[in-house]
């Protein structure tokens, strides 16, 4: 699944291509919304809400979208091939006079009133790369249940809007504790510098190409190391901190990656 850093690249590349310019193409290639005509509205904007896509229109309608795992939005530019995957795999066209917006895979396509989008996106947690990130909030939320998993805490949109799998595993090294070990063992110092940590990285990531959690600190920078990411994809390769070789499981469908030497706590 997308991280919040991914999710808010894409709204920016959507709202260059379409902020500000009249639709040629409306095209929504799903059957609840397959007879919807957008064309000739100006897009007002694209922003993103967490995980969630907001794209705006000048009637007062939102285009609501969500990648979950598979989903992705392409921009091209006028008469350029569309190379985002076949053609069944299409759900949403946007074009102007010179870029078109194809959305790929989407598995939540919908269109709703700008006035009703906290039916989509009200129940998420304080933003880690929005205006309304609220680290104490954020906190309270993620302890709220101290016998659940940490990584179960960390990914709750209801907690705080952001974090994908990547990031919950990097988090859970960082903080020398397991995924599987229930939040309230936390110390309240280290569950603080957990939620600072989140905003930090995907602060860091928020303008790269290529995420990184080995150099995405000031602290981190001075690293030689040429991983991009302390656990996250390296099972069966050495711990960058102590050597011991990195571990994965299955975790609700989803992999898991931890040092069983510098992470603390149950193991599934």
């Amino acid at each position: 699944m997308p991280e919040g850093d991914t999710v808010l690249q894409t709204a920016r590349r959507l709202d260059v291509a379409l902020a500000g310019q009249v639709l040629t193409v409306s095209d929504l290639r799903v059957p609840r919304f397959a007879t919807a005509d957008l064309t000739g509205l100006t897009v007002l904007g694209v922003t993103a809400r967490g995980k969630h896509l907001l794209t705006r229109f000048q009637n007062g309608l939102t285009l609501h979208s969500h990648l979950r795992m598979e989903g992705a939005w392409r921009v091209y530019d006028h008469g350029e091939r569309w190379r985002g995957g076949p053609d069944h795999q299409i759900r949403a066209v946007l074009a102007n006079a010179e870029h078109t917006a194809v959305g790929y895979r989407l598995p939540v396509l919908e269109l709703l009133r700008t006035d009703d989008e906290d039916q989509v996106v009200g129940h998420l947690g304080p933003d880690l790369l929005g205006p309304d990130w609220d680290p104490e909030t954020a906190l309270l939320r993620l302890l709220s249940d101290p016998g659940r998993r940490i990584g179960d805490a960390l990914l709750d949109q209801r907690n705080l809007a952001g974090i994908g799998n990547v990031y919950m595993c990097e988090l859970c090294f960082m903080a020398r504790a397991t995924p599987w070990l229930p939040v309230g063992e936390l110390s309240l110092p280290i569950a603080t510098r957990l939620v600072s940590t989140a905003k930090q990285l995907l602060e860091a990531n928020r303008e790269r190409p290529m995420r990184t959690t080995t150099r995405a600190t000031a602290a981190m920078s001075r690293s030689r190391t040429r991983e991009r990411l302390f656990v996250y994809g390296r099972a069966g390769r050495p711990c960058l901190r102590c050597g011991t070789p990195i571990r994965k499981a299955e975790r609700d469908d989803r992999p898991a990656y931890w040092c069983p030497r510098c992470q603390s706590g149950p193991t599934g």
